[in-house]
């Protein structure tokens, strides 16, 4: 089931049973800290990239397993609303299940008033805002020549206004790209504009795109929450510590098997064990945690090793 993964442990979202509808790297943006590595197919492009009525059957064999699902994500590996029918399959989803469901879109396409339609029946939507001025958004977005930024805040505010289930605004921050403090009063601003029921704020902790996509530190996230707002602004990145206890043993030591035979990147990793790419990406950033395994980069690929003494 190429389109269905997990359910995953989330820390936002409990056990998320994620959908992907886009073909692998298809998206608006290319950002320098993305987990999956660069932009291949950068597109504004709306269509049917995954057939509705294909994935819908394999989400109904899914929801016969009776497993523990909080929430159906619309996310995986390149930006949902890119597809024409998330609309119908949201609509769909919804009369199959009672699990609420979540979309995590990059919030580029919400100046568009179908796009914003075909998410109005969600639950829960979770664009993401990482800059506010032009110039920060290339460099940390990279996005399709097309995009302004001030479009993609007038489509979320907008979308804001009109949604009537929960909108969470996620923020990435990357060191010494989009955290100056002129960047960080004019973000406040545009929150204030928003008006999201929760502001969550994430940094760069899963191996990114570009080597010099660095972190923020806890101390550095607090200080940006105090002048975003501590009412409503939460920092989700997963630092040191935090693990769910969800991960299958036998999935983590069929990886650990797998990176024992030599060095592969998370495409090897997912063709060999038959899993989704973002299901992947969750067991080997526990595994790193673990201070199992680590990641060099050759050649613009990321490539995952296990330590000697493992």
């Amino acid at each position: 089931m190429a389109q269905i993964y997990g359910p995953v442990p989330s820390r936002r979202l409990g056990f998320s049973l994620g959908v992907d509808i886009v073909p692998f790297k298809s998206c608006t943006l290319d950002c320098i800290y993305c987990q999956l590595g660069r932009t291949t197919n950068k597109t504004m492009k709306r269509k049917e990239y995954v057939s509705a009525d294909q994935l819908l059957r394999e989400l109904d064999k899914v929801l016969k397993e009776e497993r523990k699902i909080d929430y159906i994500t619309f996310s995986g590996s390149g930006e949902p609303t890119l597809n024409s029918q998330i609309g119908r399959m949201i609509r769909q989803v919804k009369k199959m299940s009672s699990i609420p469901v979540a979309v995590l879109t990059n919030g580029t396409l919400l100046h568009q008033p179908q796009t914003r339609e075909d998410l109005f029946e969600a639950d829960l939507v979770i664009p993401s805002l990482d800059a506010v001025s032009q110039e920060i958004f290339q460099r940390v977005n990279r996005p399709h020549p097309s995009l302004k930024i001030e479009e993609v805040i007038f489509g979320i505010s907008t979308f804001s206004r009109e949604f009537e289930g929960k909108l969470y605004l996620e923020i990435m921050l990357v060191k010494g790209i989009n955290d100056s403090m002129e960047e960080l009063r004019k973000m406040a601003q545009t929150v204030e504009e928003i008006d999201p029921d929760k502001v969550q704020l994430n940094t760069v902790i899963r191996p990114p795109a570009e080597k010099f996509a660095q972190a923020l530190d806890v101390e550095e996230l607090k200080k940006v929450r105090n002048i975003l707002g501590e009412k409503r602004c939460e920092i989700i990145a997963e630092f040191k510590g935090f693990r769910q206890k969800a991960y299958k043993k036998d999935v983590e030591d069929e990886i650990l098997k797998t990176l024992r035979r030599r060095p592969l990147t998370i495409d090897d990793i997912s063709y060999f064990l038959g899993l989704h790419r973002n299901e992947i990406t969750k067991y080997l950033g526990a595994l790193e945690e673990e201070g199992k395994i680590f990641s060099v980069l050759r050649d613009d690929q990321r490539y995952y090793q296990v330590k000697f003494e493992v």
